[in-house]
């Protein structure tokens, strides 16, 4: 699905930036993996959080890989530009819309600021091809996303983003699914109120 807005769960991507930053700020070129990422809107919450919780060079050096399927093949050209209709941006707290957004020629509409979008690239990926972007990422969101797959297809993919994980790294998913139990064992939860874990390294208890 497409559509999305800014700062949508906003409660668990500030519980995601707490916990991750720490592991963000020890790695040179820290990388996050935002899996199912649509027009763009969450992973560029996503940075302008990390903006706000990290130090300048920590900031620089963060990379965050957008994908998504993209039948529409419009989701790159949409994220590279960082324009967005300003009803997106209505559950942005003010403060940070005044940061991290500036006036777009489109009428009605507000860029992502350089420093952020700078931070956020998009590549097209099936992620039932269960084929992984890469690894050790400090960090695997996937929101939205996994409600989409059989029960079937949903361990397969949590399987992969285990392997995709640097030691230690965390993986964020929406709070409707629970993590199943066939791969309950690959993760650790770190808080109760969101379905944040941390990846164990294969065979702990």
């Amino acid at each position: 699905m497409a559509f999305t807005f800014f700062f949508r769960d906003l409660h668990v991507l500030d519980l995601v930036v707490q916990h991750a930053a720490p592991m963000l700020v020890g790695r040179s070129y820290p990388r996050v993996w935002d899996a199912g990422c649509a027009m763009g809107p969450e992973p560029y919450s996503l940075a302008i959080l990390f903006a706000e919780k990290l130090g300048p060079f920590a900031f620089r050096n963060l990379r965050i890989l957008a994908t998504d399927l993209d039948d529409t093949g419009t989701f790159g050209g949409i994220i590279a530009a960082g324009v967005y209709p300003d009803p997106e941006l209505e559950r942005t707290p003010p403060e940070l819309r005044a940061r991290y957004f500036e006036s777009a020629a489109e009428p009605g509409s507000s860029r992502v600021i350089e420093r952020i979008r700078d931070r956020v690239r998009f590549e097209q990926h099936d992620l039932l091809s269960l084929q992984s972007v890469g690894g050790g990422f400090s960090l695997v969101l996937c929101k939205n996303v996994l409600l989409h797959f059989s029960a079937a297809q949903r361990v397969e993919v949590i399987r992969m983003y285990h392997a995709s994980l640097a030691a230690g790294g965390l993986f964020a998913m929406e709070q409707t699914q629970k993590l199943p139990d066939e791969v309950s064992h690959l993760f650790e939860r770190v808080v109760a109120d969101a379905q944040l874990y941390r990846r164990r390294e294969v065979g702990c208890a």
